[in-house]
């Protein structure tokens, strides 16, 4: 793509397991354009053995849209040359993949910044909501938004 054709995001909210290299490999494929690629993706962590499953809930064509309009920005910021959002939903195992962003452009900087921009965004904004189910059979609560990610996000305004 030039810098005059805009970027448009690729963007999948899926129950499904996705493969970080694949994606990848699919902005990069036949591409001369792509100097860095920087890609996060974003684990459901067992909390000191604790947790059995997070189970994410969203509320479909919402959670998407705002998804899609969150990339957009990204690539409105930066100079993209491709990019790759994936969040799943559904109960999700420790050690599973929950969220996946793969930034590429031309240069390091631009991909760096518009992938640490998407996930400050998606913690924040992205309407998912997140249940824990525990390892003595208990179902915890429902996951608080944490202040330090809004602190985050703010860096952007």
């Amino acid at each position: 793509m030039s810098a005059e054709t805009p970027v448009v995001p690729t963007v999948r909210v899926q129950a499904e397991d996705f493969d970080a290299g694949i994606e990848t490999g699919l902005l990069t494929a036949g591409r001369k354009d792509v100097g860095a690629i920087v890609s996060f993706t974003g684990l459901c962590r067992d909390e000191a053995g604790r947790l059995s499953a997070l189970e994410l809930e969203h509320y479909p064509g919402m959670a998407e849209s705002e998804l899609s309009r969150i990339a957009s920005e990204a690539c409105e910021r930066w100079p993209l040359t491709g990019l790759t959002v994936i969040h799943r939903h559904g109960r999700i195992q420790p050690g599973a993949n929950i969220v996946l962003v793969v930034a590429a452009s031309s240069h390091r900087r631009a991909a760096f910044e518009a992938a640490d921009f998407l996930m400050d965004y998606l913690k924040t904004r992205a309407p998912f909501w997140k249940k824990e189910h525990l390892v003595d059979g208990g179902t915890g609560e429902w996951v608080d938004a944490k202040t330090i990610d809004d602190a985050a996000a703010k860096r952007w305004t």
